[in-house]
């Protein structure tokens, strides 16, 4: 499966933004998730097995919970995918802090 489809579902972009924060074991997931999108345990952990089987998440068991978090090598693959197309936003982005640094000095100057 690509690696966008995958992170198409908001429900696995969630679980991924919450194992961005560091480690969760599955309960801690399924809280969140159940209480953000009202879906059932069996579910998100349908999500969570999709994003290990993908490589985006790992787990471990630490005594009878599991421990997820980020993988990020299959992360990497995503960034330097979208690396080709970042020439299309970074002068624009450049541009903006441009203005924005101007913006600071005249109004320091003007105090």
């Amino acid at each position: 499966m690509h690696a966008f489809d995958i992170l198409g579902d908001p429900v696995r972009r969630r679980i991924l933004e919450l194992l961005a924060t560091g480690e969760h074991s599955s309960g801690d997931v399924v809280a969140v998730v159940q209480r953000e999108f009202g879906i059932t345990q069996s579910a998100v952990s349908q999500q969570l097995r999709i994003l290990r089987d993908a490589g985006f998440a790992s787990v471990r068991a630490e005594g009878t919970r599991r421990i997820y978090a980020v993988e990020p090598a299959r992360l990497r693959e995503v960034d330097d995918w979208l690396d080709r197309f970042r020439a299309f936003w970074l002068p624009r982005l450049d541009a903006i802090a441009t203005e924005v640094a101007r913006g600071k000095r005249k109004r320091r100057h003007q105090e």
